[in-house]
C-alpha cells in the first residue's frame, strides 16, 4: 500500500479523494469479489455497482483508524454479504456448510462442463457453495490477505480464521483432487 488515508492524510483527503484512490488501488479485487459472489454476468455487475457505491458512501466516515485495504475490504465483502442475504430470501438456498460440503455435488459434474473446465473456475464453483461466512474468509484468503486482516475485515480472531482456512482448504482439496464421478465422502 502507498501509505496515504491513515491518520492524518485521511483527515485531508475528501470523500472523493478517498474513493478514487481506493477505486484505483482495489478495482480488480473488488471484480473478482463480485464475481466471486455472483456467478450472472449482470447480476455481478450490480453487486460491484453496489459495492462501489458503499465504499465512496462509507468514505464520508473513514478517519483513518484502519489501513484503507481493511476499510475497503470491510465495507466490499459486508455488502457483498448484504447482497447474499438479500438474495437468500429470494431464492431457494443452494449452499452447504462446511461439514456437508463433501458430500454436495460436484459443481463441475452438475452445471455445464465445458465452462467449467479451468482449474479456477473450478475452484470459485467450489468455493460458491460455501455459506457466506466461510466464502469471505476464503475469498480473502485468496486475495492475499493474512489472518489478522481477514479477523479485522470479518470480525473474528485470527486465530478463527486460521483453523478456518485450514478446515476450508483440506476440503476443498479433497473436492478438487476427487475424480468425477466418485464419492466425495
Amino acid at each position: 500500500m502507498m501509505g496515504y488515508g491513515t491518520g492524518m492524510d485521511a483527515q485531508r483527503l475528501t470523500q472523493d479523494e478517498l474513493y478514487a484512490r481506493a477505486a484505483a488501488e482495489f478495482g480488480g479485487a473488488l471484480g473478482r469479489l463480485a464475481s466471486a459472489y455472483e456467478r450472472d454476468p449482470d447480476r455481478q455487475r450490480d453487486l460491484l455497482q453496489d459495492i462501489h457505491f458503499a465504499i465512496w458512501r462509507s468514505f464520508e466516515h473513514y478517519r483513518g483508524l484502519s489501513s484503507l485495504r481493511t476499510w475497503v475490504y470491510r465495507v466490499a465483502h459486508n455488502t457483498a454479504a448484504s447482497h447474499v442475504q438479500k438474495d437468500r430470501r429470494a431464492r431457494v438456498s443452494q449452499w452447504v456448510d462446511l461439514d456437508h460440503i463433501a458430500e454436495a455435488p460436484d459443481p463441475s459434474t452438475t452445471q455445464d462442463t465445458h465452462a467449467e473446465t479451468d482449474t479456477l473456475t473450478r475452484l470459485m464453483a467450489l468455493v460458491h457453495q460455501l455459506k457466506p461466512p466461510d466464502r469471505q474468509v476464503m475469498l480473502l484468503y485468496l486475495d492475499g490477505l493474512d489472518a489478522k486482516e481477514t479477523g479485522e475485515i470479518t470480525g473474528l480472531s485470527a486465530g478463527a480464521v486460521a483453523t478456518k482456512i485450514h478446515r476450508i482448504k483440506a476440503v476443498l482439496a479433497r473436492r478438487f483432487k476427487a475424480p468425477e464421478g466418485a464419492d466425495k465422502s
